[in-house]
């Protein structure tokens, strides 16, 4: 996972600037963007460098020459490596060759960054590959264009950069249109087309370039639609499906463009090597993620649940499935530090915090999902750390309560017995469980080198193999770092003591035992000694 400062926008193409009856807005009036040029277009003087597919190669020598000789670059910083830059480099070409052949003022470039450093340093080059557009010749300013990855969608983004980037619907026959022209369109009711929210509408036009934009502040539509107040609205196959109001004449691009981006995206997106790079197209902040494997016999009803409670969150949560008998997938189990055990497993990663959050319920239900995102959306989730906070007096009660800062130094301690309970707060069996444990404590709370403890093993990360489902239990003798010992026992008083019993009794046979057998040792060292 990346910083929200780092999307990368994923696109599929559509230019829409002339429908039959539509016009389109005066360029001076109508955008806040980047326009074309009042200065005559300049004459390429390009021929000195070098081209592949139609695109430029660039270098720190060449580089100006570059900015100097076209009106409009696009360039690709890219790793020749890399396989990101490796899959976009066709789409890339595909595009320069047609814009190529449209105007002389647009041309693409690309710089490899393991060779032309000054320039990666320049430009402050962290991901690859990283695109920049160049208007006139200005090297401080350049746009950045995130996320394009097909041939048509730079068309479009390109176009849109350089000129409108919506299309003005004057009538209700036109925005009609407009609506049935493609299966999700988005159109803005504005009262006002200059300043304002509408400013941050036709910015956000210029980051989705997959979705036909319109624009109207026709009294008429108004009426005819319903809309009362400055609104975006989004339609799939000729229907509202979701509306966004601006507030107090305000809209924030980023969740604007965030919102329609989730559009162009099923509700719940599977994690795989295609996606993992779309999924970050979007610039939305907070991904919830599902760990659970599709050959699970509640797979499907759990994955209904999870799409089911999607729709509520759109825009503000991003929901992703993560298949996790795909062995491809073990990198961002990892990074979760999602046990086969805790499978299904539901947890929420802030991109700008990079914080997690994980969902306090065992099962996947709408209604506990929905609570989660609620809570998480409202500041009451609690953030999943890899230790909590040693509690003040954890060790004076009759359980001890363990974190993960301090497991390994109570556990595997030279002088204690330790018996200890793996639970989870939320789970119905642990709830019964834990006051028969606190019992058990108490019964052994005057003993001598014996520990009983529990540790919510949800909110710490414990290292230990062959885990199980919570409840779980754990002994591990005194004198030894590395033995443990799994119960596998009865959940009651009698039990546990029996079992706890046995393991101390059998470990201090085995040192006496021992004891028994230093001194014969030590005695046939001796006496080899002597004869030598």
């Amino acid at each position: 996972m990346v910083s929200a400062t780092s999307w990368k926008a994923r696109m599929r193409a559509l230019w829409l600037l002339v429908l039959t009856g539509l016009t389109c807005l005066p360029l001076s009036t109508a955008e806040g963007g980047i326009g074309p040029s009042e200065k005559k277009p300049k004459k390429a003087k390009l021929s000195q460098i070098k081209e592949e597919d139609n695109v430029l190669v660039l270098k720190k020598s060449n580089f100006d020459r570059a900015l100097n000789g076209t009106q409009y670059l696009l360039v690709e910083f890219y790793i020749p490596l890399s396989g990101p830059s490796q899959s976009l480099a066709a789409e890339f070409a595909k595009a320069a060759e047609q814009l190529k052949k449209e105007s002389v003022d647009i041309r693409f470039g690309k710089v490899d960054v393991t060779d032309q450093k000054d320039l990666k340093k320049e430009f402050g080059i962290l991901e690859y590959p990283t695109l920049k557009f160049f208007v006139d010749g200005d090297r401080k300013n350049p746009v950045d264009c995130r996320g394009v990855r097909e041939a048509s969608a730079f068309i479009t983004w390109v176009r849109r950069q350089i000129g409108l980037s919506t299309v003005l619907l004057n009538s209700t026959d036109q925005a009609k249109t407009f609506i049935d022209s493609d299966d999700l369109v988005v159109i803005g009711f504005f009262k006002s087309l200059q300043g304002g929210a509408v400013e941050v509408f036709y910015d956000s036009a210029r980051d989705v370039p997959e979705l036909p934009f319109g624009v109207t502040a026709s009294e008429e539509v108004f009426a005819d639609f319903g809309i009362r107040e400055d609104m975006v609205v989004v339609f799939q196959k000729g229907k509202p499906v979701h509306n966004e109001a601006s507030e107090e004449g305000k809209l924030n691009k980023v969740d604007l463009t965030g919102l329609i981006k989730t559009f162009t995206m099923d509700l719940v997106i599977e994690y795989n090597l295609e996606t993992s790079v779309k999924i970050f197209d979007v610039p939305v902040e907070n991904h919830i993620v599902l760990f659970m494997a599709k050959s699970a016999d509640m797979f499907g009803s759990a994955y209904d649940n999870y799409t089911s409670a999607a729709s509520e969150f759109r825009g503000k949560i991003m929901f992703i499935f993560v298949d996790t008998d795909e062995t491809r997938n073990g990198r961002v189990i990892e990074y979760f530090r999602v046990t086969e055990v805790e499978v299904p497993s539901v947890q929420i990663l802030n991109l700008t915090s990079n914080v997690k959050y994980k969902m306090p319920a065992d099962e996947v239900t709408p209604e506990n999902l929905r609570n989660f995102c609620r809570n998480y959306l409202e500041g009451k989730a609690k953030p999943h750390k890899s230790s909590e906070e040693i509690q003040e007096g954890w060790d004076k009660k009759p359980v001890k309560v363990l974190v993960g800062s301090n497991f390994d130094r109570v556990v595997f301690n030279k002088k204690n017995h330790v018996f200890v309970l793996f639970y989870a707060p939320w789970s119905r069996d642990c709830q019964k469980l834990l006051p028969v444990w606190d019992e058990f404590g108490k019964l052994y709370e005057s003993r001598k080198n014996v520990v009983i403890a529990k540790i919510d093993f949800t909110a710490n990360d414990i290292l230990l193999i062959n885990l199980e489902r919570y409840p779980f239990f754990r002994y591990f003798p005194a004198g030894s770092e590395t033995e443990v010992v799994p119960y596998k026992g009865e959940h009651n008083l009698n039990a546990f003591a029996k079992f706890l019993e046995e393991q101390i009794k059998a470990r201090k046979k085995d040192s006496s035992k021992a004891k028994k057998e230093d001194p014969e040792k030590e005695k046939e060292r001796t006496v080899q000694k002597e004869e030598l």
